[in-house]
């Protein structure tokens, strides 16, 4: 068969939806100043789709200091790889700063946090070692394992009998061929919002010789006393061995980093093939990534108004009698039942009738039968648009149950755009 051919026929479980779906459920347009109202097809919306925890994407310092660094050095500084030519002593010093935040010895930066997870992995292990992941791991984890030529095991998710199960088998195989064991978590799951049992991982090495890989993502700069993340939140910073972190979420930018010891850095820095074979972080992301961190280090009420938001919020939704899972971060998903089509209905009602944009997941990232609408509270959301919020799910959740969203089809939108 020709490959075009092939891949216009099997378009995969979500590209299925394509041609109803594209500019309204999939690859949306928010448009406007990034903030809690934004403007979706002409209309207002409220929106709970943005991952900009402590609301620094609009904050007057970042835009300046992002202005300025664009000014100054333009998009194409420093050219080249890092290695090669693409070195300065601003990345320098925002590799110091975060591994000193993270309470590591060193850090690394990277271009992208999704290819640099994907690489890390790939660096760190070889086919005498064993992966002992997480079921529930981002699609960078799983993407990450998939290159290993060595043995992997997944473990239940967040069950510590099922990861010392894992672990049995991998030092087993690990005594045969001379390997390690690297572990591999994330500090928040971004589906659920539940919190990876970290403190139980780390227990475990008292019985287990491997090395804590923890992605936190979504625990950058929204947990912990100074925002360090998951580790500090449960009081075990020092015992996870890598940490990655994302300016995706917290920092309202992109790229990401790589802290852990002295010796493991040094090994990233000149065997971490997304970083050696691809550009270097231009300067204006490297400067606007220092001054970032520079509030989030002194401005610690920014996560506190994340955090009266996300209380109440959560809260407000419990007491309706919402299920929000086993969220214990800001990821707020509120889970109902119903038909991949029956949650384009809800959508369609919710952002024509309410004006209140969210984002949908439903079958295959989640089970059958089940809608999960994902709130991302921020800093710059206020307790009016929860209260808000909370009434319009509840009319939501009514219609929903008495049948008022039953169809056969997907709600088709993309020919009205």
């Amino acid at each position: 068969m020709d490959l075009f051919e092939k891949l216009s026929k099997k378009v995969g479980p979500l590209g299925q939806y394509a041609d109803d779906a594209y500019g309204y459920y999939m690859f949306p347009k928010l448009e406007g100043e990034i903030g809690p109202m934004m403007n979706f097809r002409g209309m207002e919306m409220l929106n709970w789709s943005l991952n900009n925890y402590l609301g620094l994407a609009n904050h007057p310092e970042v835009r300046q200091a992002d202005q300025e660094a664009t000014a100054n050095f333009g998009l194409a500084y420093p050219m080249g790889a890092r290695m090669m030519s693409g070195n300065s002593t601003y990345h320098e010093q925002l590799d110091r700063e975060l591994a000193a935040f993270e309470m590591k010895e060193d850090a690394v930066l990277l271009n992208y946090g999704y290819q640099g997870m994907v690489s890390t992995i790939d660096a760190l292990v070889d086919r005498h070692d064993v992966i002992v992941y997480d079921a529930e791991s981002h699609a960078c984890i799983v993407d990450g394992v998939r290159l290993h030529m060595g043995k992997r095991f997944v473990y239940e998710h967040n069950d510590m009998a099922s990861l010392e199960k894992q672990l049995q088998r991998a030092t087993r195989i690990t005594e045969e061929t001379g390997g390690a064991i690297l572990v591999i978590t994330e500090g928040v799951f971004g589906m659920t919002g539940a919190q990876g049992n970290l403190k139980g991982i780390v227990e475990l090495k008292s019985k287990y010789k491997f090395r804590l890989f923890v992605d936190d993502a979504h625990g950058f700069g929204t947990l912990g006393k100074t925002g360090a993340g998951a580790g500090e939140e449960q009081g075990v910073q020092d015992q996870i061995d890598i940490y990655f972190g994302t300016f995706a979420k917290s920092m309202a930018l992109i790229g990401g980093f790589i802290a852990s010891n002295k010796e493991v850095v040094k090994f990233l820095r000149y065997n971490l093939r997304s970083q050696i074979y691809a550009k270097s972080v231009p300067m204006p992301i490297v400067i606007g990534a220092l001054k970032r961190l520079d509030l989030i280090r002194k401005h610690p009420e920014y996560k506190e108004r994340l955090w009266t938001i996300v209380n109440a919020l959560q809260k407000g939704l419990r007491e309706q009698g919402f299920d929000l899972g086993r969220t214990s971060s800001c990821v707020t998903p509120v889970i109902m039942h119903g038909t991949v089509a029956e949650s384009t209905a809800v959508v369609h009602d919710l952002r024509e009738n309410y004006k209140i944009f969210c984002s949908v997941v439903v079958y295959p990232v989640i089970p059958k039968g089940m809608i999960l609408l994902r709130l991302i509270p921020t800093a710059v959301h206020n307790l009016d648009q929860v209260e808000r919020t909370i009434k319009a799910f509840t009319e939501i959740r009514e219609k929903l149950n008495a049948g008022a969203y039953k169809m056969d089809k997907v709600i088709g939108m993309a020919e009205k755009i």
